[in-house]
């Protein structure tokens, strides 16, 4: 996956953030966004977050696993 990639959430992840749906479980799975980064390092050091890939649903952003994605 790299920066500018459109994807599909492929799995059920339910975020309590969303601004639409604030306070309320509001699950993502078939929502389609745009990579906006892969976290791999920090400050030039090397890092392994647990939530690596940042994507976007317009101004919401989320983090998730490789896995939990799929390219369209």
């Amino acid at each position: 996956m790299q920066p500018g990639d459109r994807v599909k959430v492929s799995r059920s992840v339910v975020v309590f953030n969303h601004p639409e749906h604030r306070n309320a479980s509001f699950d993502l799975e078939g929502q389609e966004g745009e990579v906006l980064n892969v976290l791999n390092d920090w400050k030039g050091r090397p890092i392994s977050p647990t939530l690596p890939v940042v994507v976007a649903f317009g101004k919401y952003r989320a983090h998730f696993r490789a896995d939990e994605l799929e390219a369209v």
